[in-house]
């Protein structure tokens, strides 16, 4: 190897081992939104970012591999045609069973196939590179930010591109399918993992989010049980609550604006991936644009707007 090589390398190699020596700002430092911590994330934003391609290229070999075949067949097979050919969105459409009103869910992730994506994330949180836990909405203490415009995030880029894919390829034309005034507050992206656990962060209280449409799956391996941690849906013109119970790789998608709360965990753990659209400076619809009609041909895009900084939490 010649002096080049050999110099790149090692600074190279350095960008992951001063990754791994940076100090975690604290879990209390962080829940009180301190100073430091945005400073911390700030300062060592690029070489977070440089520390996790060196890692995921370092562990080539011993990742899982996670792609397109991680979703479930009919979905994907369904969708894939609808890229082809809009007019057949319909059996797009038909995978999608309505739980309560506005609220859906299908099958989204293989059964089979989580456990890649599980050993993925599991791998990265071992990785010993700083990751930020998404402490803004249920102070969880597991989990990981996943979209560039966070501090903090997974930005492995072979992640990222898995991830840029389930949003523009699979999320953002169902929304709008399901939910036509979505389409022009879907520009922008966010996301996030999250891990319930009995007798840590356990529950999440009646809320809605910040967007213009959230997709929920659950990432639980198919022989991994929990009790408790059931999803309420609450009718805001009924004020029925609809108590679901998230199975392996089903995912559940509805507007941000459908309150909804966890129950407590009683045992076991429920992983979770949490993905988010909503419009430019985190715009999102408003009730007047619930009317909105949209070409089957243009639900089938991707936006060309260029993604901004700003992030829910």
């Amino acid at each position: 190897m010649n002096n080049s090589v050999t110099l790149q390398a090692s600074a190279s190699n350095s960008q992951l081992q001063r990754a791994r020596a940076l100090p975690m700002p604290s879990r209390d430092a962080m829940l009180q939104r301190d100073l430091s911590v945005q400073q911390f994330w700030d300062t060592h934003r690029g070489l977070l970012r440089d520390a996790w391609r060196e890692w995921e290229e370092q562990s080539q070999s011993d990742l899982p591999e996670i792609n397109e075949t991680c979703l479930d067949q009919h979905l994907r097979e369904a969708v894939a045609d609808a890229w082809l050919d809009p007019s057949k969105e319909a059996a797009v459409r038909a995978l999608w069973h309505e739980e309560v009103p506005g609220v859906y869910s299908c099958q989204f992730f293989d059964p089979e196939k989580i456990a890649s994506l599980r050993n993925y994330f599991d791998s990265a949180a071992d990785a010993g590179i700083p990751l930020r836990p998404p402490y803004g909405i249920a102070l969880n203490r597991g989990g990981a930010m996943l979209d560039v415009r966070s501090e903090g995030y997974l930005a492995a880029p072979g992640f990222q591109a898995f991830y840029q894919q389930l949003l523009d390829t699979y999320m953002r034309p169902i929304a709008r399918l399901l939910f036509p005034e979505v389409f022009g507050y879907d520009t922008q992206t966010f996301g996030f993992s999250i891990h319930y656990q009995a007798d840590t962060d356990a529950s999440l209280r009646p809320h809605t989010d910040a967007s213009a449409a959230t997709l929920n799956i659950n990432m639980n391996l198919p022989d991994e049980a929990f009790t408790g941690s059931e999803v309420d849906f609450i009718n805001t013109d009924s004020g029925q609550v609809k108590r679901t119970v998230f199975k392996p790789g089903v995912a559940m998608i509805h507007r941000g604006s459908v309150p909804h709360a966890a129950q407590p965990i009683t045992s076991g753990s429920r992983a979770n991936l949490v993905l988010w659209l909503y419009g430019d400076r985190m715009q999102i619809p408003r009730f007047t644009d619930e009317e909105r009609l949209v070409d089957a041909k243009h639900r089938w895009t991707v936006p060309t707007e260029i993604s901004d900084d700003f992030a829910p939490f």
